[in-house]
């Protein structure tokens, strides 16, 4: 990796000084971090680094997003200092790696979007979503799925499931609310971040959020789980969003009101380790996908200032950051007040 022009130029001008005999401010010769992992979080973080490395010049930090695998797996290996991720990790891994926290940096959800030419409305279900993804319901015009939509004419096509083929937090989520709905998913596929998909004829694999929306937007008659920050590209595609059947009974659709419904009721029972799932939470108008978005980070970092310069950006991240002008441009929302003390409390063990 080549060195940021920051700390050359910080190099420079130590050897300047220090050849003056003057004094150098301690920080001339830079920070750098690097953030990989959540193609859903990407988005945010790169409006986030933007404005947080105006104010903060002597800091540089890098943003590329390889999906929620990659950036627990390079977090834990220490190859970058912030893995992005929309899942917790597992109980077996954090007794493994008992040095690594799950730090929520906001909240977002998933949408279940499908490329139904001249259907503008769709009820769907996690036992519908179970057995598309199984090959169990093929035809859109399954009496299960004509169930759920009174009324719609449905057409006698084959569905056309797409899939993640990279280690994704999207993925974590989405099997989590299958496994959630159905036993029989739950019993044989169960959920994480890559998870052996069944063999489904006509089945599509794709690449992060983007490769989904493309995929979708490619195949007519296709579904595809996408993260909510990519909301606008999938609109320009002019692709559906289901509404899902919540907790409560009803059909409700990820909107600013629906993720913070769910959000909310969540809230009050988070951990202190903030591990905890929020699909299908409670309330008659909470949205049933819905989930943290995590900075997988060491409590213990090579250096003090290293430490130092993760603990100010993911306390301005929680903070300063958690507003709507940045939020918004995504369809992320805010952590509440409670979620934020605690985000606060794990970042401070940062070392």
């Amino acid at each position: 990796m080549k060195l940021p022009t920051l700390l050359r130029t910080g190099a420079a001008a130590l050897a300047l000084a220090t050849a003056a005999g003057l004094a150098t401010p301690a920080h001339a010769a830079g920070i750098s971090l690097v953030e990989t992992g959540s193609s859903l979080l990407y988005p945010l973080f790169n409006l986030w680094v933007a404005s947080y490395s105006t104010a903060h010049p002597d800091v540089s930090i890098t943003t590329t997003s390889t999906g929620s695998g990659a950036g627990i797996s390079q977090s834990i290996q220490g190859l970058v200092q912030i893995g992005a991720s929309d899942a917790y990790l597992s109980d077996a891994m954090v007794k493994a790696h008992p040095e690594m926290l799950n730090i929520p940096l906001g909240i977002s959800s998933q949408a279940i979007n499908y490329n139904l030419p001249g259907i503008t409305h769709l009820h769907l279900t996690g036992p519908i979503l179970a057995g598309i993804y199984e090959g169990k319901i093929t035809n859109w015009n399954d009496p299960a799925i004509a169930a759920a939509n009174p009324g719609v004419t449905l057409p006698n096509h084959v569905i056309i499931p797409i899939h993640r083929i990279d280690g994704s937090g999207d993925t974590f989520i989405f099997s989590q609310y299958l496994a959630f709905s159905d036993a029989g998913w739950s019993s044989t596929e169960h959920y994480g971040t890559s998870i052996s998909w069944p063999a489904v004829a006509g089945g599509i694999g794709a690449n992060g959020n983007p490769g989904m929306v493309t995929a979708l937007k490619n195949n007519p008659y296709g579904i595809a789980y996408i993260g909510i920050s990519f909301a606008d590209q999938v609109k320009a595609a002019k692709l559906g969003q289901a509404e899902l059947l919540n907790k409560a009974g009803n059909y409700v659709l990820p909107t600013p009101e629906t993720i913070s419904a769910a959000a909310a009721s969540v809230a009050s029972t988070t951990p202190a380790d903030e591990r905890i799932s929020m699909v299908f939470a409670p309330g008659a108008n909470a949205y049933p996908i819905v989930n943290y978005e995590y900075a997988i980070v060491k409590t213990s970092q090579p250096d003090a200032a290293t430490a130092k310069a993760i603990r100010k950006f993911l306390s301005w991240c929680v903070q300063g950051g958690n507003v709507p002008a940045y939020l918004d441009k995504v369809h992320f929302m805010a952590l509440p007040a409670a979620v934020k003390t605690l985000s606060v409390t794990q970042i401070d063990k940062i070392k």
